[in-house]
Parts: C-alpha cells; structure tokens; sequence
C-alpha cells in the first residue's frame, strides 16, 4: 500500500542511522513522507503493521521467529538436555546457537569455541524501529481532523497505543540491557538510549540513566492511560491494548520502581475492574489460550515448544523449577510433563494429539508437541503478555514491602486458592515479616514460568530497598563432537556469581561497534569454567 511503503522507508531508514550507518543524505525524507498520513486510520493501520510485535510461527531457536526468546535461557527455568533415545536421537543445529546466552557471555552471540559470532542486536534493532514508528504516530495525530467524536475517539485510541507500545519497548530493553533500578543509584547507572523523536538524527546515540529511562517509561505510560481511559467503542481483540493493559503495566513498573503506594493503586484498578482468575482446580483447558479469563494484552509470540525436547543438543524445564511445586500444587501437573529427568512444558495446546503414544511413553512430548509444534502460531506470548495473575502477586508483593501483612495474604490466598488442591497445607499463610516476602517472591516463580519474568524478577530483587537479594545461577553446556549427534567432547559449568558484572546483559556488539565511545555493560573478555560430570 502507498501509504506503509512511504512510511516504512521513513521509519527504516531512521532505525539504520541509529545502528548502521550515518544518515546525513536521509535528512529530507521526512517531510514528504507525512505528506500520506490523512486520517487515524491510517496512523492506526501503521500501528497494527508496524509497532505491534508480530505472532510469528512457534521455530527452531536458530529460526529467530519470535523476538525476546533468550530471556528464557538466562535464568533458573530452563537447562540443557543431554540424553536422547540412542546416540543419534539429537536436535541439529541449535544447541551452539544458545551457548552465549546460557553461559552469559560478554557477547551473547559468542559461539562454543569464541571463533563465531552470532547476531546479538535483532531485540535491539526491531524494538527501536518500533519505537520509531510509534514517535511517528504521536506527532502525526498531531495534525490529523478531529472534527467530530468518532475522530476524536480514533485520535485518543492511536495516541493511547503509541504511547503504551513506547513504554512497553524502553521497559524491555532498560530492563534488558541497563542496569536494575536501584533508588540510590538510577540518577547515575546506565540505562538505555533515549529517542522520542521522529526526527531522523545524525548523531551517535549515547545511553541515558535509568532514571531518565523509568521517567520516560512512567510518563508515557499515564498519557497512554489518559488516551485510552477516554475511549468508550469496544474492544478489538486481546492483541491491541486498552486501557487495562497500560495499567497492568503500570502496576508492574512500579512494582520495579519500589512504588509500592502506586503498585498497589494500579494492582487494586485492575483487580476491580479484571479480577478473573482461571481455577485449576475446575479447568481442563491448556492455560495458554485466547479464552483464558485472567488474559489483558498480548503481542508477539512463542518458540518454547521447539526448544524443548528429550533428545541430545535440547533443552528442558529446569529439575529445581520443577521440583519446587509441591504434590498439592495442580500447575505442576497441568503445566509441564516429566518422565525420568526431561520435564517438558505443556501450556500450549499440543501440536498433535497422538492416538498412538500414550502420555507416559518418553517419545510422547517429542510426538505431539516438539515435532507438530513448527508453524503453529501460540495465541498468547511467552514473553509480552499480561494478565490478571501477576496483579495479584503484585498487589501481594507490595503490601509486603509496607508491611501491611494481612492484606498481603488475603490477596495471596485469592490466587492460591486457584492453583492448590483444596485442603493444601500451602493454603494456610503463616509467614511474617522476611519469610512472607520470600514465599511472595517464590510463589511468583511458581505462576509466571516462561512469560519473561525470572530474570528481570532476579535482577530487581538484587537492588529492593526492602529485603534485597542476591542468588548465584550455574548452568552447564555441553559440548558435542558434531552439532547433530548425541557424541559428548565435555561438559562446563559456569557460575554467575552474586556480585557478577553479566547479571546485566551487554549492550550488543553491533550497537557499540557503531555508536563509538557507549560504554557497554561488562569489562569482562571470557567467562571462566570446570569441566564437570555430564548431567542426563
């Protein structure tokens, strides 16, 4: 269509000077460009084109489909898998491809053996063309009719959406690629780049302050709530935000901001107008679908299904997240499958269901979720989705830090009550003062497996003016004669210790290449390791 070709040449071109190349001959773009933007529609038809994430087919990790997946290779949820039914029985191709991730790396693209570099900025480059995109339409509405109220509505709707989709990426990538928020330091650690513009600049970008980072985060946030709160039409669909989704997002960025008043007005907002919870106890359905009751917003998709298998060269859910969920815990149950040491997620609806292996038949996840699973497309995302759970444990969280106990457990056991077995132990709430805390903390990690959360939970928890927290991770990676047999050469461990520079990941190699002189996220050169027994 004329009009997203002419605006997708702007806003490319704009995200080239920011990570390639000098943009002084790109200077004069930009005002023939907003020569096609007439109405909101338009700007609405750039948004649903061009700023949301995009549900791409469930791929091979290799495959790069959906944006943010390594998220799920930093923490404790996920591990290697080193055993497969016969030597051969492995997944080409892909382990190598984890290995900067897993190991975390100065360059998360690094390769097994330091002699290849994979791509490190894909996260980087789509989210600040986004950005982009959404800078645009914020000036644009500017300018568009609104001269009766189905236009003023259109305006309010595409504003609220830019505005929400900004925040959304600069919390990702401050939360990713900057410093955790510390209320003593965010003045001065680094945060991400800053562009609000839709300006095309000649310029070598420098890294704002986290604080400067959350001021622009939390600023566009409120006007997002201030745009869509006004906008009374129904509903489009879960994938095109509203004014519940700007504020589940609000109650979660001050819940990383130490807000606790604000995260608990926002927690309690959505609470009273969402309150909805899927009750385990009653439902057979798979939890991540469109018809959860407890889903707000999502964009983007999912790849986990194609990188979990029980075959060599794989991954799977980590043995300790596992095996904290009690026997009276039905997530456990309903939310992943375990035979020997594999345990597999099992959110999604299965790409297949066999008539010929039975579930308790170690090729069953292989069968009906790792194979069939490539070009399904995951009607939530594992890693931008938001839904009524995380309230709740926001809200519980909170209540903690202020030491309003009580509350903190009656809006804890409303969620409980949904996940235990009717007569739980775990359902009676006698921890105080610390120990609440923690079980909070634990019983987060227990409901938001594989959406984005342990790690940046982990970092923040490190730097909580209220009972901080430092832990240390150890993964391993193994390193196979060929990357398409089960033939093991050794096995590493590597530890990121409690005060480790690689708890923030390092700005990508490409962004520092360019924009001489950012300073990146680590001294570091190489990760040391030991060689250890090869775990099954």
């Amino acid at each position: 269509m004329k009009i997203m070709n002419k605006i997708n040449k702007y806003i490319v071109l704009a995200v080239f000077c920011m990570t390639a190349v000098g943009c002084g001959d790109f200077l004069e773009e930009s005002s023939q460009d907003k020569d096609y933007i007439h109405s909101w529609k338009d700007l609405n038809e750039l948004l649903l084109g061009d700023c949301y994430l995009p549900v791409n087919n469930t791929g091979a990790y290799t495959s790069y489909n959906n944006l943010g997946m390594f998220i799920h290779l930093l923490a404790d949820e996920m591990e290697e898998q080193n055993l497969g039914n016969g030597i051969n029985d492995a997944i080409g191709n892909v382990h190598h491809y984890m290995f900067g991730a897993v190991t975390w790396q100065p360059r998360i693209g690094a390769s097994e053996n330091n002699t290849e570099w994979y791509t490190e900025n894909r996260e980087w480059k789509a989210f600040y063309k986004y950005i982009n995109v959404a800078n645009n339409v914020i000036e644009e509405a500017k300018s568009v009719p609104q001269d009766n109220s189905q236009e003023v509505e259109g305006v309010n709707k595409v504003l609220g959406e830019a505005y929400f989709l900004r925040a959304f990426y600069y919390f990702w990538l401050t939360n990713m690629y900057g410093q955790p928020y510390d209320v003593n330091k965010a003045s001065t650690d680094l945060g991400v780049p800053l562009k609000t513009s839709p300006e095309i600049q000649d310029v070598f970008f420098k890294r704002n302050t986290v604080q400067e980072c959350y001021d622009q985060i939390e600023a566009d946030l409120l006007k997002a709530e201030e745009h869509l709160s006004k906008v009374t039409s129904a509903r489009q669909s879960l994938y095109r935000a509203n004014v519940e989704a700007v504020r589940m997002l609000l109650s979660r960025f001050y819940l990383y901001a130490n807000d606790w008043q604000k995260c608990i007005e926002y927690s309690e907002k959505i609470i009273s107008d969402h309150s909805a919870l899927e009750n385990l106890r009653t439902s057979t359905d798979k939890f991540m679908l469109e018809t959860n009751p407890e889903n707000i917003f999502s964009m983007g998709g999912d790849d986990l299904m194609r990188m979990m298998s029980s075959m060599y060269q794989s991954t799977r859910v980590s043995l300790d997240l596992y095996n904290s969920y009690s026997i009276n815990d039905i997530r456990k149950s309903a939310w992943f499958w375990n035979f020997g040491t594999f345990t597999g997620l099992i959110r999604r609806t299965p790409g297949k269901v066999s008539t010929d292996v039975e579930s308790d038949d170690r090729s069953w996840y292989n069968t009906c979720y790792y194979y069939p699973s490539t070009g399904l497309k995951s009607p939530v995302s594992s890693v931008f989705w938001l839904r009524t759970g995380e309230a709740y444990l926001n809200l519980a969280e909170a209540n903690a830090y202020l030491g309003k106990e009580d509350e903190a457990k009656r809006v804890l056991s409303v969620l409980l009550n949904n996940r235990y077995v009717e007569g739980a132990k775990e359902l009676v709430l006698t921890e105080t003062g610390d120990q609440l805390i923690d079980r909070i903390r634990n019983e987060r990690r227990l409901e938001t497996p594989f959406e984005g959360h342990r790690w940046f939970d982990l970092r923040r928890y490190r730097t909580c003016s209220v009972h901080p927290e430092k832990i240390e991770l150890i993964h391993t990676y193994t390193v196979y004669r060929e990357h398409q047999s089960g033939n093991i050469v050794e096995t590493r461990l590597y530890t990121l210790e409690k005060e480790d520079q690689a708890w923030t990941v390092n700005i990508p190699y490409e962004v520092l290449e360019f924009n001489v002189g950012m300073p990146g996220n680590t001294t570091n050169q190489t990760r040391e390791y030991v060689i250890v027994a090869t775990p099954n």
